[in-house]
């Protein structure tokens, strides 16, 4: 949708957005996709919705779909975690598809732990009185590595905008709370982070909205 995509500004207008997309139609529910290089902000702005969006919103991480750390070892690709072949791809558009056709039913989702950096079964849910799911992830308007599915399954998708300076800093600082020395922090997030970042970056002319709150 090159040229035609919505620019949203303002936390305001985003909610505003979103609460449009809530209908009180008996039944139906809407999948909005949060996309954004690595550090941009999705998780932040998720939490923000839901907080003013309420119990009939909820948040469906595509980072609960990370292959396990023994499974990426095995193929080779740990040193590689965060890339599009890193997730269950297929997984993640499978639950994407229940979410929508579901509609009454409890729905059980992995969610990923960033303290043990493995994915944990079962542990979020959707329930029925859910109208409004936000799923958010760097790959959900790639079309390559099993992820070609998941666009046709949203309503909407929203990519973040942020300054790439920021951005980086806020992965150096991220990584050391889980784990990694200083050195190693500002080599993952210069390095691995960034090579995602180009791959996320290419699917910006995708989006429906264009959001940038700096």
């Amino acid at each position: 949708m090159a040229g035609s995509s919505i620019s949203l500004t303002s936390l305001d207008e985003v909610i505003t957005r979103a609460q449009s997309l809530m209908t009180p139609m008996s039944g139906e529910r809407k999948i909005v996709g949060l996309i954004g290089k690595p550090g941009a902000g999705k998780s932040t702005l998720s939490a923000q919705l839901i907080e003013h969006l309420g119990d009939q919103a909820a948040i469906l991480n595509m980072d609960g779909y990370h292959l396990s750390n023994l499974s990426l070892r095995e193929l080779g690709r740990a040193d590689r975690k965060g890339a599009p072949d890193t997730f269950d791809a297929l997984g993640f558009t499978a639950i994407l598809k229940r979410v929508r056709n579901q509609v009454d039913k409890d729905i059980y989702f992995p969610v990923f732990d960033r303290a043990i950096e493995e994915s944990i079964a079962a542990q979020g849910v959707i329930t029925p009185e859910v109208k409004l799911v936000i799923t958010e992830g760097n790959y959900l308007l790639h079309n390559e590595n099993n992820w070609g599915g998941v666009k046709g399954l949203l309503d909407e998708s929203w990519f973040i905008e942020v300054d790439d300076q920021l951005r980086i800093e806020r992965l150096v600082n991220r990584h050391p709370k889980f784990g990694k020395s200083k050195a190693d922090a500002h080599s993952w997030a210069t390095g691995s982070d960034e090579n995602n970042a180009k791959i996320v970056a290419q699917t910006r002319e995708l989006a429906d909205v264009i959001i940038n709150l700096s």
